[in-house]
Parts: C-alpha cells; structure tokens; sequence
C-alpha cells in the first residue's frame, strides 16, 4: 500500500510518449523499406542487394536525426503542436 506522503518525482512526471512525430514515422518508414530490400535480396542470395539495404537503413536514422534537428520531431518547433 502507498504512502500518503508519497511524492512523485517531478523529472518522471511527464508524460514519455512514444515517438510519434513525422521524424520519427519518416526514419521508420525509410528504415522499413531497407530492410525489406535487404531481406528479399538475402533471400535471393543477391549480397549486392543485401548491402544496399543496410545502406538505405542507415540513411533512414540520418533522415530521422536531421528532421528531428529541423523541428519535425516531439515537442519540435514544426511538430504540429499535437504532441
């Protein structure tokens, strides 16, 4: 049972959130079209194709990491003011 004199703290009062940002839906979506690319060229036994994946996945975390720094991400400056 709870304390009464319980306080919360107040770094962990807000809440968490979860990313939902176009920064983050943009990193997700170019990120999810790497890996696709990567797992049927894996599965096509095509190693060309499998870098090019990867490649791409890591273009997606620049994008997201450059959108959030352009304000596109939570609580940014053109999130939306949704967040």
């Amino acid at each position: 049972m709870a304390n009464a004199n319980t306080q919360i703290d107040p770094m962990h009062a807000e809440e968490i959130g979860h990313g939902n940002s176009k920064a983050a839906w943009s990193m997700v979506f170019v990120m999810l079209i790497g890996f696709v690319v990567g797992c049927i060229a894996f599965a096509g036994h095509n190693p060309t194709f499998v870098y090019v994946g990867c490649a791409i996945v890591v273009v997606g975390l620049i994008v997201g990491w450059a959108m959030k720094k352009a304000g596109f991400g939570v609580n940014g400056s053109r999130s939306g003011d949704s967040h």
